[in-house]
């Protein structure tokens, strides 16, 4: 039997290979670590994956209305006009720059301001205070009405008085509020009167003869009690 030269080696290589034993594993198989390493390989151990926490999950009603901002508290009134605390020692154009404003505070200082305002407006500091202190005297003396604007309203005393009324006033302007700075002076008795005591007053231009003990005079008002 004739063989080609390609079938001769096909069988030589088959009988060759049934020769070879196959590859064992024994005891004196290569180690997975090194001989004589001090490295020991570490345990990997496989945590749970904990599950997610399940959240309700929140709705918008789109036709609700949007929930206003909230806003702070606006000052009241109160608030904005209490008079800041003034030496007694400072002078009286220091005071009345100080507790200058546009809002007396109270129904009562009002009536002070609105006497002080339209008797004396066009007169010195000291001239207003004066006359400040003739309507706080006369509330404080049991003669007259025991309030401020009861003096005011008592008939016939002021001139400028109508009924419960009077004439309308420029509150911007700084004769009111120098007015209204002299009433809180004089309610807080802040400063002493150049003319103490005085219970009456009158313009210099008339002449009443009243029989009462005269005072003083500041500016265009001479002053009684």
């Amino acid at each position: 039997m004739n063989l080609s030269f390609r079938t001769t080696l096909t069988l030589f290589a088959a009988l060759s290979a049934s020769q070879v034993a196959p590859a064992q594993v024994t005891h004196e198989a290569e180690p997975l670590i090194a001989q004589g390493s001090n490295v020991i390989p570490a345990v990997v151990v496989l945590q749970p994956i904990a599950p997610a926490t399940e959240t309700t999950p929140t709705f918008t009603d789109p036709l609700a209305p949007a929930a206003e901002p909230e806003v702070a508290p606006e000052p009241t009134p109160e608030d904005e006009d209490d008079a800041p605390t003034v030496s007694r020692a400072a002078s009286l154009e220091s005071k009345v720059a100080a507790l200058r404003g546009t809002d007396p505070g109270s129904r009562e200082l009002e009536c002070l301001a609105v006497g002080i305002y339209f008797e004396a407006k066009s007169e010195s500091l000291a001239g207003q205070l004066a006359v400040g202190h003739v309507i706080a005297d006369r509330a404080a003396s049991g003669r007259f009405a025991s309030s401020y604007c009861g003096v005011l309203f008592q008939r016939g005393q002021f001139s400028f008085i109508r009924g419960k009324s009077w004439p309308a006033v420029a509150r911007s302007g700084r004769q009111w509020q120098n007015a209204v700075a002299i009433a809180r002076i004089v309610d807080q008795d802040m400063h002493e009167s150049p003319v103490a005591k005085a219970l009456f007053f009158h313009a210099k231009r008339v002449s009443p003869g009243w029989r009462l003990k005269r005072v003083g005079s500041v500016g265009n008002h001479v002053f009684y009690r």
